[in-house]
């Protein structure tokens, strides 16, 4: 009996995960067009859209087989523009042309952080086998952080519509792209050893996350984001030094 040799994938399979980088690309382009006509909820939208497409592109390559250096490349420019341009107009647009040349910084700052930020992660995944952490906050969470405010400003109360959300936009906007080229380190979620050992509990987390985002999501989808973004700084200063002072006073290194 002879062994059947595995089918190679149609070459259609090759393209699929570019088309979605394509689509990526697409929503931030048309993100900019809506920020530019002031349908700002339109372009929190378009830029969570690329959020997905750009999740969805590199597992769909990875499974696949068809990862490419190309691909690579490609994606990288596509989540610039969706992700350091995109939400640049949106913010700036939005809140900070109130402020002048000082909003105007604040907008550019995104995009030249974000930029920063993926020429260092291409270089750094060149030659880095570390799945765990991410090394500066993620440009997909800064734009995806931005592009929630939008939709969880109308939650806030009626005398912070105007000047407290337009300096707290600012603030936010810079602590975003200082956060970008940090070295914070912020959880990458590609490794999934919890969910081995504990699949049920993990489901469980899982189901009831949904439930509560699905419940409200443009309220608790700011929320969450934010405290993903403390959690860099909480882990980096307080939980990762803790360690090391603990390591350095111990027998074994004394």
């Amino acid at each position: 009996m002879t062994e059947e040799r595995p089918r190679p994938f149609h070459k259609g399979v090759f393209i699929l995960p570019n088309l979605l980088t394509t689509a990526s690309l697409f929503s931030g382009f048309l993100g900019m067009m809506w920020a530019m006509q002031d349908r700002f909820e339109d372009c929190a939208l378009a830029i969570l859209v690329s959020a997905v497409c750009d999740g969805l592109d590199g597992k769909i390559a990875r499974l696949t087989g068809t990862t490419s250096e190309f691909g690579v490349q490609y994606d990288s420019l596509a989540d610039l523009v969706a992700f350091g341009v995109t939400p640049a107009f949106m913010v700036y647009f939005w809140k900070l042309q109130e402020f002048g040349r000082l909003g105007l910084m604040a907008a550019f700052l995104i995009t030249v952080c974000g930029a920063l930020r993926l020429a260092r992660f291409n270089v750094q995944a060149a030659r880095s086998d570390s799945k765990k952490f991410f090394v500066g906050l993620p440009i997909p969470a800064q734009a995806c952080t931005i592009a929630c405010l939008v939709f969880f400003a109308p939650f806030l109360p009626a005398g912070w519509q105007d000047k407290v959300l337009s300096t707290g936009c600012l603030v936010l906007t810079y602590a975003l792209s200082i956060l970008m080229v940090s070295r914070v380190r912020y959880a990458s979620f590609k490794e999934y050893g919890f969910v081995k050992a504990h699949p049920f509990s993990a489901m469980v987390t899982a189901i009831l996350l949904f439930v509560l985002v699905a419940s409200q999501p443009k309220l608790l989808g700011f929320l969450i984001l934010i405290g993903y973004i403390i959690s860099g700084p909480v882990y980096t200063y307080a939980v990762l030094l803790r360690r090391q002072a603990s390591l350095r006073g111990s027998p074994e290194h004394s």
